[in-house]
């Protein structure tokens, strides 16, 4: 029982990341197809306000993922990280250096390092997606089975493919999504227009791979097709494409506002649909849950940890996200130093 919660709470991390996550890296792929240094200056000028108070915070999601994989499942944490070591290696080396990139790219002052910090970012936000998805179509398809050796087979496979495509559509999706809000909280309404197109033609995308990836796995993954196919699996399923649609009416008659949560309900729905569809597998068809569970002491106290960090760390991490919503983060400008008497400005109270 308790090894069956853990399993549930492993499933709503993996989702929060990949909405969290996900987001910021939609918004590097939109930096990346921005176009060239004036035709992407307004859209970029956009990204750069829009994640700098927050882009760190949802790697918080992805480190609650390993904590629970190499503490509640530890031979699932070893079975995953060896057989597939070479993508999520990718993946970690693509996480550091989109944030060196994003960091640099605002204080560094020639032309010429901004495009290649900003290169750097916008190529890692589809790297780090991609191989992150790769390595659980890996799983998905039944490939990595404890014993595994590391193979290019275990992740370079249809499966591991659609999943990665899918992970980068999904990013590009979320990412359009929200930046269209942020226009609006910027009163940039040239930007809604450019972000709320994107948003729709990404979600287009997104339904052509989805119906790709269920072809592909009907033959390449058959038991986590069948769990998306019937049951539990189809009507979260149905949920996330419902959700699509409410997305879908709201970009194009709202403009954009209130599309942001059943945006991240087809998100949330698809990856929470994909774990249902795998039940009673971690490791399709090679390791149920129990089978995988570390000893039962152990996910008792992670059980209660994560008690602890419902408690304290989601309700702080919500909080954050609402004062980025509202405004109440954005970096002050050199008039705020000045009316607020900042001592670099030579008037203020701080002088003498």
């Amino acid at each position: 029982m308790t090894a069956d919660l853990i399993a549930v709470v492993l499933l709503l991390a993996i989702a929060a990341y990949t909405c969290a996550g996900g987001t910021d890296y939609g918004a590097g792929f939109w930096d990346l197809t921005a176009g060239g240094a004036e035709r992407g200056r307004r859209p970029r000028w956009l990204i750069d306000h829009a994640m700098a108070p927050v882009w760190e915070v949802n790697n918080v999601w992805l480190i609650f993922v390993f904590v629970i994989m190499w503490t509640g499942f530890p031979t699932l944490f070893q079975t995953v990280f060896s057989a597939m070591w070479l993508p999520l290696a990718l993946a970690a080396v693509g996480l550091v250096l989109r944030g060196a990139g994003f960091a640099f790219r605002k204080v560094v002052h020639r032309l010429a390092d901004r495009r290649l910090y900003g290169a750097v970012f916008a190529l890692a936000s589809l790297v780090t997606p991609f191989f992150l998805g790769a390595a659980a179509g890996g799983v998905a398809s039944g490939r990595v089975k404890p014993g595994t050796e590391a193979s290019a087979d275990a992740w370079a496979n249809p499966t591991s493919i659609m999943f990665g495509l899918l992970a980068v559509a999904a990013a590009a999706f979320l990412g359009a999504v929200f930046l269209t809000g942020d226009a609006r909280r910027f009163d940039a309404p040239d930007l809604i227009t450019y972000f709320r197109r994107r948003g729709l033609l990404s979600l287009a995308g997104l339904v052509v791979l989805v119906v790709i990836t269920l072809f592909v796995t009907s033959e390449d993954a058959p038991h986590v097709w069948h769990g998306l196919t019937h049951g539990a699996g189809l009507a979260v399923g149905i949920a996330a494409g419902a959700a699509s649609l409410l997305t879908a009416v709201l970009l194009v008659r709202q403009g954009g506002r209130y599309a942001r949560a059943p945006a991240v309900g087809v998100i949330a729905c698809a990856v929470i649909a994909w774990g249902l569809a795998q039940r009673p597998y971690l490791l399709p068809t090679s390791m149920t849950v129990a089978e995988g569970a570390g000893a039962s002491s152990t996910l008792t106290w992670l059980a209660f940890v994560t008690l602890v960090a419902l408690v304290i760390v989601v309700p702080a991490v919500v909080f954050l996200y609402w004062l980025d919503s509202r405004g109440d983060l954005e970096e002050l400008t050199e008039a705020d130093l000045r009316q607020s008497g900042d001592p670099r400005d030579g008037d203020g109270p701080g002088t003498t």
